[in-house]
């Protein structure tokens, strides 16, 4: 398997690859209780975009690195997609989707990360 860090680098490539933004991640590595050792969360501009940048996600990890997600879901209507990669979860919202979960804030004792847009 792709060592965490190396994974969390070409999710972000991917989400990149289709526009994504508002890139964070959330590093768990040190929390004992936590699912996964990071969170990547992104967002789109609609319910399209989300799942386009989810495409984008899916089809680079498995051109890049030969890795397919151990679940990917869309719980709202395209307004969150989720991609489980084992240690890594990526969440792609819209943005009031992304604020009203507000996993940032959820997740706060864990350090994070924002990744600069590419304009």
């Amino acid at each position: 398997m792709t060592p965490t860090k190396d994974l969390t680098q070409l999710i972000i490539e991917g989400i990149h690859e289709r526009k994504g933004r508002g890139v964070t991640v959330i590093d768990f590595s040190d929390i004992e209780s936590a699912a996964a050792s990071c969170f990547v969360i992104a967002e789109g501009t609609s319910a399209t975009h989300t799942q386009a940048i989810a495409d984008s996600v899916y089809e680079y990890l498995l051109d890049k690195a030969g890795v397919k997600p151990y679940n990917l879901d869309c719980p709202g209507n395209g307004d969150w997609v989720i991609l489980d990669y084992g240690s890594v979860w990526v969440h792609i919202f819209l943005p009031e989707t992304r604020r009203r979960y507000n996993l940032e804030e959820l997740w706060s004792d864990a350090p994070s990360t924002n990744v600069p847009d590419l304009d």
